[in-house]
């Protein structure tokens, strides 16, 4: 082999490996994103402040990276097209140069060092950001990068479109900051919370009016004081002609303000105040944000026909975020409770996506938000205690009624394939 022959053969197998380097790099930090980035423990990774430092500034640190791997694909075509040339006659043999090149040039300094960084992400950015940091601070690169950024500048006016990132990266980048402990498993629940309350409508935190307690408008000031402290309610909704005729809601203070200055037996209708109507199909984050606004706390749901379907008060909201809130006026029974064996015995109100925490499953979709609704749909009729229906590989067994409305439910894990 002539020493010409060996100097090409060595330049083009360095200038692909160059274009490997330079292409793992890229593809790690223009993927990786800043949150991440910071969640790196600076002590431990010696790349993490200067991959944090480049990050601030993505659009310029890339510019010499773009630059290096065009110019090594371009020489390393040039030395092959020229090592092929010298020793080959006819078009043929430099096509056929050209073209395998082209497809060695896509494999080996594209294709496998990109997969490699996408598959060891944190490795890859770490490792590229220290030599790139050292590579930006060089006089001449840095005169380049200023040359080369000013350029697009002027082709491209105009400020830089902020980056779009959609909840699914934002929830899938919370979930790897809990896994590295950046941040709290409560935290990250949370966070979770809010955007699920996004999804949510009114409908599915109510309190159904099977469960409302309400006064009528000719009831005394006392009568409704007793009702309130036996339900330990802070504010009581007043029925005209019934629960589907709300005029007005009272506030337990008020009243016992009147009562105090013996106004005991006044009708409650001249303590009222405006009720608050809103749809059922209304989004959670859009009333809780009015409620704050409006410094009211409770507000009526109606349905599509105008029917009273139940109340809402800004605590239901509040606990779709942080979770169950008990006080000491809480009198309700828990939601469910844990049997022997890992059954659960649960109560028909349950909302669906509550169960389905529990069981790590998930349901069809439909038109009912308990576990209630659910039984009443798979079943075709009003269900009689004992009856049971199979849903995801669970039995849900009807325990206990009042009336039509389910309020036990016992649900077997293991009890889906009996009949």
């Amino acid at each position: 082999m002539s020493a010409g022959l060996l100097v090409g053969v060595v330049g083009t197998v360095a200038l692909i490996v160059l274009a490997a380097v330079v292409a793992a790099a890229e593809t790690a930090l223009t993927r990786i994103s800043r949150a991440r980035a910071g969640g790196f423990d600076i002590e431990e990774n010696p790349g993490a402040q200067a991959l944090i430092d480049l990050l601030e500034e993505r659009e310029t640190s890339l510019a010499p990276l773009l630059l290096l791997r065009i110019v090594s694909h371009v020489a390393a075509v040039a030395i092959i097209i020229t090592l092929v040339a010298d020793r080959a006659t006819g078009g043929l043999p430099l096509v056929g140069a050209a073209v395998g090149s082209a497809v060695g040039l896509y494999i080996l300094p594209e294709a496998i060092p990109r997969i490699w960084a996408l598959q060891h992400l944190d490795r890859a950015a770490l490792i590229s950001a220290r030599g790139l940091r050292i590579l930006l601070r060089m006089a001449p690169v840095r005169a380049l990068t200023r040359l080369l950024t000013g350029i697009a500048n002027v082709l491209l006016p105009g400020p830089a479109g902020a980056t779009v990132i959609s909840e699914d990266e934002l929830i899938a980048m919370t979930e790897a900051a809990a896994a590295g402990a950046a941040i709290d498993e409560e935290e990250k629940d949370l966070i979770e919370s809010v955007f699920a309350l996004g999804d949510t409508i009114v409908r599915e935190v109510m309190v159904p009016r099977t469960d409302m307690a309400t006064a009528a408008s000719e009831n005394t000031v006392s009568e409704v004081i007793d009702l309130a402290e036996a339900k330990g309610f802070s504010r009581v909704p007043i029925c005209g002609q019934g629960i589907d005729d709300i005029v007005g809601v009272c506030l337990v203070k008020d009243l016992v303000r009147l009562e105090r200055s013996g106004g005991g037996e006044r009708q409650v209708i001249s303590l009222m105040r405006k009720p608050r109507f809103v749809p059922e199909t209304k989004h959670a984050d859009d009333l809780l944000r009015e409620m704050q606004a409006g410094l009211h706390h409770l507000s009526i749901v109606v349905d599509e026909y105008g029917g009273t379907a139940g109340l809402v008060t800004l605590e239901d909201l509040v606990e779709e975020l942080v979770g169950e809130i008990v006080d000491e006026t809480d009198r309700e029974e828990p939601l469910y409770r844990s049997l022997a064996g890992g059954d659960l015995l649960v109560h028909g109100r349950m909302p669906i996506d509550q169960l389905e925490g529990l069981l790590k499953e998930d349901f069809a979709d439909g038109d009912w938000d308990t576990v209630g609704g659910l039984i009443f749909h798979d079943l075709g009729h009003v269900p009689e205690m004992g009856e049971s229906v199979a849903v995801n590989g669970v039995r849900l067994h009807v325990e206990a009624m009042e009336g039509r409305r389910i309020t036990r439910v016992r649900v077997d894990r293991a009890g889906a394939g009996d009949g």
